[in-house]
């Protein structure tokens, strides 16, 4: 597995969350990227949506196959990578860079009930 960013937090669904103060940058693990392929489309939700931790707020498509997003925190939508529009390949090439998916402004900048890269290393392993 690619090594995995000690500043990030993770969901067992495989996306990433990056904060800085109560913004949360999101995406998907590079686990996910490999497991889905090619990345053809990725569906964000809009700029002002309010998302529900744990709730369904989007999807990434692949060759392979249609994976859902499963929002990590609350908050509302503040922004949305535009660069995935045009090349939705950046979520899978670049999952901890470039291929970010969105940012939420959170009410509760909190992340303790996700996991650090230790235990989600720990949870791919044991998924293999």
């Amino acid at each position: 597995m690619t090594t995995l960013p000690q500043d990030l937090s993770f969901t067992p669904e495989h996306e990433w969350v990056s904060l800085d103060g109560d913004v949360a940058t999101v995406g998907i693990t590079a686990y996910a990227a490999e497991q889905l392929g090619d990345v053809v489309y990725v569906a964000l939700p809009a700029v002002g949506t309010e998302i529900t931790s744990g709730a369904v707020c989007g999807e990434v498509e692949s060759h392979k196959s249609v994976s859902e997003l499963f929002a990590p925190l609350t908050g509302t939508v503040v922004e949305v990578n535009e660069s995935l529009e045009g090349e939705p390949e950046l979520a899978g090439t670049e999952p901890f860079g470039q291929g970010w998916l969105f940012r939420l402004q959170v009410a509760e900048p909190d992340v303790s009930h996700l996991l650090d890269a230790g235990a989600y290393a720990a949870h791919v392993d044991a998924l293999s």
